[in-house]
């Protein structure tokens, strides 16, 4: 099973929503990835046959969906609230599709019980929605979408709710959900984390147009231009113009880089580089870091992370360093720069060398 977007463009009220769009998705986890207002749901919604497209067709195997109405349409969507029925059981929350669709008590019961089992609220079914924890009643949601054995499942943020713990006890439990369906799973996320802990294909967007497509982990270490690294980077990826001549990239503000590993093949001219935050550091770990002096702007401490702003002749970079660091505002401080870790973009933004990837983590 497949389905494709083919010349796809979505108009509300005159303004465009999603420009056209080319691309298919096949069975499996396929994750859209990409800031507020990007897209996502609208893609979402015209996967689900809850709008039609402005121009263009939406295919699965092939055949044009334009004429067929949702009910008619073997797909399940999940949203980021909880929706469940709040006088209804959980039981009865997950067999309301199955009743809709007439099939018999005992097929209902098994299949009830065995996916409520699957996601773990097996011992809640006879609970009111009230009753459970936020996590609980998106259990119950996921449970209610997955009993359809559906060809076609649509999972708008259903995590975003949630508090950091259940996010990660979720996302694991998905990711194992999700091999074991023959359905064609669309996940959509602004987490590049997320995206990258699900694995399967990606599609990445921003402000309503598909910019890369792939393998998820190929993407991110692949970006195809500027934006899309800034987009499948969290936080954005830090970025420098810098000139390219007598055998080194020289940075602004002075900083020389040799080049060598995949820098090595860069012609002379001038480029914007890249640096993902967790590829600078504060401490030298490598022969090949480049020192670079620099100002504290903010050290923002998220659990066992420091996100630290630094400012370095009118640029401003984010170095993420495992650790706590209260460093004060206006401290002089070195960043480390190491070249086997810099992307290189021509001046139209677009990938001309990618740092070379590491087979034991996803780190590029």
């Amino acid at each position: 099973m497949n389905l494709t977007f083919e010349n796809v463009t979505k108009m509300v009220g005159g303004t465009p929503h999603l420009y056209t769009a080319d691309f298919t998705l096949g069975r499996g986890l396929n994750v859209l990835i990409g800031p507020t207002l990007a897209g996502k749901t609208t893609l979402l919604r015209l996967m689900a046959g809850l709008d039609q497209p402005t121009r263009g067709r939406v295919l699965v195997n092939g055949r044009d969906m334009a004429d067929v109405p949702v009910r008619k349409r073997n797909v399940a969507m999940v949203y980021q609230q909880f929706i469940n029925y709040p006088s209804f059981t959980v039981y009865d929350n997950i067999a309301s599709p199955l009743r809709r669709a007439g099939i018999g008590k005992a097929a209902i019961d098994r299949r009830v019980r065995e996916t409520a089992d699957l996601v773990q609220i097996g011992d809640l079914l006879d609970r009111l929605p009230a009753e459970l924890s936020g996590g609980q009643q998106q259990r119950t949601a996921m449970a209610r979408a997955l009993v359809k054995d559906a060809d076609l499942l649509l999972f708008d943020e259903p995590l975003v709710n949630l508090d950091y713990k259940l996010r990660e006890e979720l996302r694991a439990e998905m990711r194992e959900i999700f091999a074991r369906r023959e359905a064609i799973v669309v996940y959509a996320t602004t987490e590049p984390l997320e995206a990258l802990l699900l694995g399967g294909a990606v599609v990445v967007l921003d402000q309503g147009r598909v910019l890369q497509t792939g393998p998820t982990v190929s993407v991110f270490h692949h970006p195809q231009s500027v934006r899309v690294g800034q987009v499948f980077s969290d936080p954005p990826m830090n970025l420098i113009d810098g000139v390219v001549a007598n055998g080194a990239a020289m940075l602004g503000g002075g900083i020389r880089l040799p080049l060598i590993a995949h820098l090595s093949g860069l012609s002379e001219g001038r480029y914007m580089f890249g640096l993902r935050a967790n590829h600078l550091s504060i401490t030298q770990g490598s022969i090949d870091d480049v020192a670079v002096a620099a100002t504290t702007e903010l050290a923002e401490v998220n659990g066992s992370e420091t996100f630290i702003h630094v400012g370095h002749h009118g640029t401003s970079w984010v170095v993420q360093e495992e650790g706590v660091y209260p460093l004060g505002l206006g401290r002089p401080i070195q960043v480390f720069v190491n070249p086997r870790h810099v992307f290189a973009f021509d001046g139209d933004g677009m990938l001309v060398a990618a740092p070379r990837r590491r087979a034991h983590g996803l780190n590029g």
